[in-house]
């Protein structure tokens, strides 16, 4: 009997794939890239045509002799990694290592984990797309040239730690630009007019102003807004005009990754990286009870709208079975794919239309569940026909002014019953929501042209507005914007706004992402020296260069030389001229409190900070005091010595908590965890504390008054024991396939595997 050997990234994988092949077949796992680029040193041999001098990962030396050893004893070896740039990259590594013979070796690819999938990914085997891998290998050299020359500058002009990235940079940007115009926006003053009417039955509705003799009219001054008022007040109010017409609203298309990510971070503000993950369990697989390990959706790194026609034929015959007849479209519904995108696979959907989310759900974590739902949702509704509405537009006179109101009524629900929320309003336009809700449908009474309508209620009314600035991106709307201006790839967004988040560059404030002062800082200092990469258009057109390499288009060598060579004098004018923050300083009004000197602003590794102007004799320094900032990061805390808010701040080792009465207050606390101690009788709740070497633990706030010691080396979760029916678990060493839970009460020893926290 052949034996074949079949390798793939992860053990979860591994785990669901063994189960569909027979004894013949070994199935291990890399656990991602086996080898890299060394992080000692830039790596890359530029005077040698760019020639990278890869190494095995340290700790990856023992898994991969493991694999060396099971390809010698194989007759067949089958690289099953991830179907996309990354999974070439590790493949063509495994494959030079493993020192075997071409035809020996074979490129397989698993769109899903099912036993369909993987019976034709083994049926369709290839050899290593060599073009796809230089793709790869181009996008990683591109990036260590970016980073390991930009931030040894950032290093020694702005702080030790700081990284520059060739894509992570310009999302920065965009986040820093935003502010700038927001910081920048000055309101408009402008007026809206409405009038409270009722016809001959109920209900009453509010009609909005429109226009003058049949022109719309914009009011931008209150003396015009209440002449206006006056005049309607004095005016008979009747119907001139009522259209009618049937609206209907297409069915969406199935989601891509950025899509996916989008939705998830505006229905439960997940971030990019949690979606990314949670999707990463159900493409691999989930054990569902009497079916097995089974991988529930396909791959989800995808920037194609295409569906299989086999998929496509299975979800007409659900919605046909469920939903009617009436809702199957005569032809199947087709999308357009953008022209920048790969379409190297299909969109993400179900593996299979018998998996539904209510049978499947109570094997889900609840995470898994929110995303698997939503993946479903979507696939089952684009392939139904769209949703009927009867919309009524009534335009009304009131002397010389015109005011309207619109009614819509939903007359057939199409591809809106597959989903929840289903009697939600059509979209009249693809342009972006207004302020205000002046073309939101209303539920309007019967009227004929020629009614006269009465006023109620309020009257007319009249309201000043102000123009708004643009809103701050969230995770969800930056991905949009990274996508809609072809900068990074599906597989880079999550790493992309983890890395940004990571390096304090950004910070979320109620979901929206702000940039820090040190962020704000670096991006000055790379767009003065750096326009070229810091260049939206110009990152566009790199991606766009990349996506060429793996067409064959383009040479990866010569993209590289291209790039590196303006790039290498940009990096020594700015090792030059660009200025050391450390080095600025600005005077203030305030004065030491030790000497009596003049206190000056000074940028320091944790940001800015007051020094005493006669140093070195004395060496005072304070915190800046900013009060919108203070005002912004109150918590719902009290301190405990004097009663005022306190405040959280970042120290050296962290957030903490400090009293906003400083300096004449200067109480501190460790940030709370909003679980309580579960130490019998004691009344504390945990704290994050921090070891003399940094290292994070939870510990119980009352440790100084009543010598409560409890400590938690693991991450506390808020979820209670099923056994003992404690405050919370605490997730203590990982597992493979996830964190392993287990109670902290005395005496308890319950213990899970939770596969969400993975």
């Amino acid at each position: 009997m052949s034996k074949s050997l079949v390798i793939v990234e992860s053990p979860a994988k591994a785990r669901t794939i063994r189960k569909y092949l027979g004894p013949s077949y070994t199935v291990k796992a890399s656990l991602g890239h086996v080898k890299d680029l060394p992080k000692s040193k830039m790596g890359v041999s530029i005077d040698k045509d760019f020639l990278p001098e890869y190494r095995i990962i340290p700790g990856k030396r023992k898994i991969l002799n493991e694999l060396v050893k099971s390809a010698r004893t194989s007759d067949h070896v089958y690289l099953a990694l991830d179907p996309d740039r990354e999974g070439e990259a590790i493949a063509w590594h495994i494959y030079e290592e493993l020192d075997a013979p071409s035809e020996k070796v074979h490129r397989v690819l698993f769109n899903e984990i099912t036993k369909k999938g993987i019976t034709e990914g083994l049926e369709h085997p290839h050899p290593i797309n060599l073009r796809r891998f230089e793709s790869q290998q181009a996008r990683r050299i591109l990036d260590r040239l970016v980073g390991y020359e930009i931030s040894p500058i950032l290093w020694k002009k702005v702080r030790r730690g700081l990284s520059a990235g060739r894509v992570q940079s310009v999302a920065l940007r965009l986040v820093v630009d935003r502010e700038a115009e927001i910081d920048a926006f000055e309101p408009q003053e402008y007026w809206k007019i409405a009038a409270n009417l009722e016809a001959g039955t109920p209900p009453a509705f509010l009609a909005r102003y429109y226009g003058r003799n049949g022109k719309k009219l914009d009011i931008s001054e209150g003396e015009t807004a209440l002449q206006i008022k006056s005049e309607l007040e004095a005016a008979d109010f009747v119907v001139s005009k009522i259209d009618r017409k049937e609206r209907r609203r297409a069915a969406p298309p199935p989601f891509i990754t950025s899509r996916l990510q989008q939705e998830m971070a505006r229905r439960f503000r997940f971030t990019a990286k949690r979606t990314m993950m949670i999707a990463q369990q159900l493409y691999e697989g989930v054990d569902i009870g009497d079916d097995g390990t089974v991988g529930l959706i396909t791959y989800m790194r995808t920037d194609s709208v295409r569906l299989s026609d086999d998929s496509v034929a299975e979800a007409r015959m659900f919605i046909e079975n469920t939903f009617g007849k009436e809702y199957v479209p005569t032809k199947p519904n087709q999308f357009k794919t953008r022209k920048s995108a790969q379409d190297a696979h299909e969109a993400i959907r179900p593996t299979s239309t018998s998996y539904h989310p209510d049978v499947v759900g109570k094997f889900l974590s609840r995470d898994q569940k929110k995303l698997y739902k939503v993946v479903w949702e979507r696939f089952i509704a684009c392939q139904m026909k769209p949703a009927v509405y009867d919309q009524t537009v009534v335009h009304i006179t009131a002397g010389e002014h015109a005011l309207r109101v619109s009614g819509s009524i939903l007359k057939f629900s199409g591809w809106l019953e597959a989903m929840e929320g289903k009697d939600a309003p059509p979209q009249t336009s693809g342009k972006k929501e207004k302020e205000d809700d002046d073309d939101m449908p209303t539920e309007l009474p019967m009227m004929n042209e020629g009614d006269v309508l009465k006023l109620v209620g309020d009257g007319v009314l009249a309201e000043q507005k102000f123009t708004q600035p643009p809103p701050r991106f969230t995770e969800g709307t930056l991905i949009r914007e990274l996508e809609e201006r072809g900068i990074g790839r599906p597989s880079t967004y999550a790493t992309i706004l983890s890395t940004i988040q990571d390096r304090r560059y950004v910070e979320k404030d109620e979901g929206k992402l702000r940039p820090s002062e040190l962020g704000v800082i670096v991006t000055e200092r790379l767009v003065l020296h750096f326009p070229r990469i810091l260049d939206v258009d110009f990152t566009a057109s790199m991606e766009e260069s990349l996506d060429k390499v793996e067409d064959g288009a383009q040479d990866w060598v010569a993209l590289l030389a291209d790039f590196y060579t303006p790039f290498q004098d940009e990096v020594k004018t700015a090792l030059k001229n660009m200025k050391d923050v450390r080095e600025l300083t600005r005077e203030t009004d305030k004065v030491c409190e030790k000497c009596g000197a003049k206190m000056v602003e000074k940028w320091g590794r944790n940001g800015r900070f007051l020094a005493c102007s006669a140093y070195p004799e004395c060496r005072n320094t304070m915190e800046v005091e900013e009060k919108a900032e203070t005002e912004a990061m109150v918590v719902d805390v009290k301190c405990e010595l004097c009663g005022k808010d306190m405040v959280k701040k970042r120290g050296r080792f962290g957030d903490f908590l400090a009293c906003s009465g400083y300096p004449e207050c200067k109480a501190t606390r460790s940030m709370p965890t909003g679980i309580n101690c579960p130490v019998k009788d004691c009344k504390g709740e945990l704290v994050e504390r921090r070891t003399r070497r940094g290292r994070l633990f939870y510990g119980c706030s009352e440790f100084n008054k009543t010598q409560c010691n409890f400590v938690v080396w693991g991450t506390p979760v808020k979820e209670e024991c099923p056994e003992c029916h404690a405050t919370f678990l605490v997730a203590a060493n990982r597992k493979k396939g996830g964190r392993n839970l287990k109670c902290v009460t005395e005496g308890c020893t319950f213990t899970k595997i939770d596969s969400s926290g993975a």
